[in-house]
């Protein structure tokens, strides 16, 4: 390949965006990234692994382990465990928890990172719409399930990621699970703009929640434009990320602001805010609507069958 030039270089650096700075061990700590087999998962995973302890949370068990070995030898850290976890069936979902809570006495980093995009219509287990099933329905029962380990642990960190497309998302409540209309690429941005929500909701519930009086922190992030699997279910966008691939962030670069949201000391109390490129970054008019939050918190009770106040 030719040498890049001055212009293209300044670009690639532009397109690589902030790197987390932050040199934090979390020695004695557990951290559990959910999707860590592929793509940023696995990168915050590799990152998190050289600082303390990973639980990688995947729905498959043979990419996980292969994933979760390679980051063992790279790590020399033999803590890096695989546990299975389907977000798209909440049966899966109440499993890991129960038996993450049997085996695991403390829980200081939940990071929300799975996700699907542009999948054709299709339904959860429970009869969810896919894409607001998996990113949002999923993570928030999961969050709810480990909440209470998570204040035990404080300081403590949730960290949802969140996308740049919330701008084009809206909370459908006459329509959440699409079956009037259904739209795959805005399917998407409603879910990503209901991860934004969700932590801005959690955010307010949890101040003042911890024990010991530690820091107990929710923020959400954009992690970039990534060159991952995450495409797999579009042609165009895959014919387009090749073409363009120079524009995009490579894997270790979209993870970047998930390890910073999860172990920048500056962020030990800083709470319900959204970020991108490792600094706080600007929220659409309806990620900072509170009676949409308020209320896609109560619906998301009533679909999952939880009380959570």
């Amino acid at each position: 390949p030719r040498p890049l030039t001055a212009a293209a270089l300044s670009c690639r650096r532009y397109v690589a965006g902030g790197q987390c700075k932050s040199t934090a061990k979390l020695e004695g700590k557990v951290a559990i990234i959910t999707g860590a087999n592929t793509g940023i998962g696995k990168e915050t995973a590799r990152d998190l692994a050289r600082r303390g302890k990973v639980i990688v949370a995947c729905r498959d068990i043979a990419k996980a382990e292969a994933a979760a070995s390679e980051i063992r030898a790279e790590t020399g850290n033999q803590q890096v465990i695989v546990k299975k976890l389907d977000l798209a069936d909440t049966k899966s979902i109440r499993e890991f928890a129960e038996k993450f809570l049997a085996e695991e006495k403390e829980l200081h980093i939940l990071i929300n990172n799975a996700g699907v995009m542009l999948c054709p219509y299709s339904k959860t287990a429970d009869g969810f719409e896919m894409h607001l099933g998996v990113n949002h329905l999923g993570h928030f029962l999961l969050t709810f399930l480990l909440l209470e380990r998570l204040k035990q642990s404080a300081p403590a960190r949730i960290v949802n990621v969140s996308s740049l497309a919330h701008h084009g998302g809206r909370i459908r409540f006459h329509d959440l699970h699409s079956e009037k209309s259904y739209n795959r690429g805005l399917a998407y941005c409603h879910s990503k703009l209901a991860n934004v929500l969700f932590t801005r909701e959690l955010a307010r519930r949890l101040q003042g929640k911890s024990q010991r009086g530690a820091e107990f922190t929710a923020n959400a992030l954009h992690p970039g434009s990534v060159r991952s699997e995450l495409i797999r279910h579009s042609f165009v966008m895959m014919w387009l990320w090749k073409i363009f691939s120079f524009l995009l962030k490579t894997p270790w670069e979209g993870a970047q602001t998930s390890v910073y949201c999860a172990v920048a000391e500056e962020l030990d109390s800083v709470t319900g805010q959204y970020f991108s490129d490792c600094q706080p970054a600007y929220v659409s008019p309806r990620g900072r609507d509170d009676e949409t939050a308020k209320k896609l918190w109560s619906v998301s009770c009533e679909l999952l069958g939880i009380q959570w106040d």
